[in-house]
């Protein structure tokens, strides 16, 4: 039987944003925020984690990567779910341009938002990344976002996605799953 080194990766969510702040959908291009900034600045990662590390594309996870002083690898894999023609807008001014897609959406977060992805879809692309690296046997670092954050635990921890809606995952949370034969949930750690 041959052993491997279990390999230890951490889902570090992006900081804050103005849309983490007031509720809303993300855009891609949408930047940190001040605070989500600040709060990014001040974090300290092990250093074991700087060799491997990764990033969504989006440009809040390339700042806080910059903010960590962290040369981070962009991913396809690790972009957020496609929010389609909701991305960029708060939840209430959708809840005044389209309150039945909103109140559906709202009623099952696992399917797309109109034009954007769904859970299911999200959870397969980043599964395929865990499985690409979980016999490396070395430590990994991914920036990325909350629905992403839960859609790696669906895949790893074998979760039904509306169970991970349950899991607040805040700005900078470090979420901790390591993989020997399995994946197993380490820790969840709350934002900085």
């Amino acid at each position: 039987m041959e052993f491997t080194l279990p390999t230890s990766l951490l889902l570090l969510c992006i900081a804050a944003t103005p849309s983490s702040r007031r509720g809303g959908f993300p855009d891609p291009s949408e930047s940190l925020d001040e605070g989500g900034l600040r709060a990014a600045a001040r974090m300290e990662l092990p250093g074991r984690l700087r060799d491997h590390a990764f990033r969504s594309p989006s440009r809040a996870a390339e700042e806080t990567a910059l903010a960590l002083s962290l040369l981070a690898r962009p991913e396809a894999a690790l972009a957020d779910m496609g929010w389609g023609r909701w991305a960029g807008r708060c939840f209430e001014e959708i809840g005044s341009d389209e309150p039945e897609a909103l109140t559906g959406w709202l009623a099952d977060p696992t399917r797309e938002a109109p034009g954007g992805e769904t859970m299911e879809a999200a959870a397969s692309r980043i599964g395929c990344w865990l499985d690409g690296i979980r016999e490396s046997g070395r430590p990994v670092c991914a920036i990325t976002h909350p629905m992403m954050i839960r859609a790696a635990l669906c895949h790893a921890l074998d979760l039904p996605l509306r169970a991970t809606l349950a899991i607040d995952i805040a700005p900078l949370s470090r979420t901790v799953l390591s993989f020997h034969r399995t994946w197993r949930l380490q820790s969840l750690n709350g934002g900085g």
